[in-house]
């Protein structure tokens, strides 16, 4: 079934062949990709590391959180847009790709993960430094990095079932 969409995909998309056969679109969406993920990464973890209480342990976790999250967002949001871009231009390399699907997986993990952040970190000031938060920090940490280096293995042969195409 996904083997057929992402056929589709590969043939009927509009503008997936530019980029696919452009001699610098693939590589400057590609550099977009890894610069708005690292900025997304680096305030998330320094948000992170002050719920697990391990940084900027002298700035109130809600007042951090309102000045970072904002650019959280814009970093998110390149990081998306253009994520998505790169397999809008090629779907059945990235359909063989035992990597990316890890990486897809944990990206629904860590998207609850901040849905669980969120909910605690709501119910007053307190809950900002509570067990849960500092547990749901870490966990954050863990999935991010994991996302990150699995993203990094995409570009590489290893776990590629891309054969099974032919």
């Amino acid at each position: 079934m996904f083997l057929e969409l992402f056929r589709w995909l590969e043939v009927n998309l509009p503008g997936g062949v530019y980029l696919r056969e452009s001699v610098y679109g693939f590589s400057a969406l590609l550099t977009v990709h890894v610069v708005s993920l690292c900025m997304f990464f680096g305030l998330i973890l320094m948000m992170d590391l002050r719920l697990v209480g391990w940084g900027n342990l002298r700035t109130r976790a809600a007042d951090m959180s309102e000045k970072l999250l904002p650019w959280q967002m814009v970093g998110f949001i390149i990081m998306v847009v253009t994520g998505v871009a790169l397999v809008w231009a090629q779907p059945l390399r990235y359909y063989g790709k035992t990597f990316f699907w890890w990486k897809m997986g944990l990206m629904v993990l860590a998207g609850i993960n901040a849905g669980v952040i969120h909910l605690i970190t709501t119910k007053s000031e307190a809950a900002w430094d509570s067990t849960a938060a500092k547990v749901a920090g870490g966990v954050s940490i863990v999935l991010w990095t994991a996302i990150l280096a699995l993203g990094r293995l995409t570009a590489y042969e290893w776990y590629t079932t891309e054969y099974f195409l032919e």
